[in-house]
Parts: C-alpha cells; structure tokens; sequence
C-alpha cells in the first residue's frame, strides 16, 4: 500500500512540475545587447521614447544596476517592454 502511494505522489509531482509555466507577472521583456558608447540614456530614449527617466529607473531595477552604473560592450540588458 505504502509503495503504490508514494508511487502515485510522485507521478503527481511530476505532473504538476511539467505543467508549470511563468506567470508573466514581470510582463514582457527584451534583451539588449550593449554597444560601444551606450548609456542607460539612450537605450531608455531608444525603448521608451517619452519620459526617459522612467527608462532609466526601469532598466535600473529589472537589471539589478543601482545608481553608480558602467555598461561594458557586450553585456546584456534585460528590457521591460
């Protein structure tokens, strides 16, 4: 009895596991990959258009860069589009 139990929680686990998706509670988003010369400024110019400052802020916070910020080429930029 003990081994069919422990048999069929573990297939529902399994079940559940496989059906698990995102939620897109974060809400779409892209990848930018930083060029030479970029700056938070002109990527939010870029992406947001409008109020650049709230660009910046997003870019800050969906990336995790704080105040003191240093792009390097190359790097990758997650965008809240």
């Amino acid at each position: 009895m003990f081994p069919r139990f422990v048999t069929v929680v573990l297939l529902l686990v399994a079940l559940w596991g496989g059906l698990a998706h995102a939620s897109g509670a974060s809400g779409n988003s892209g990848t930018y990959v930083v060029k030479p010369g970029d700056t938070l400024w002109s990527i939010a110019h870029h992406y947001y258009g409008g109020d650049t400052r709230r660009g910046v802020w997003d870019l800050e916070q969906r990336n995790d860069l704080g105040r003191s910020v240093l792009l390097i080429p190359g790097q990758r930029l997650i965008v809240p589009l």
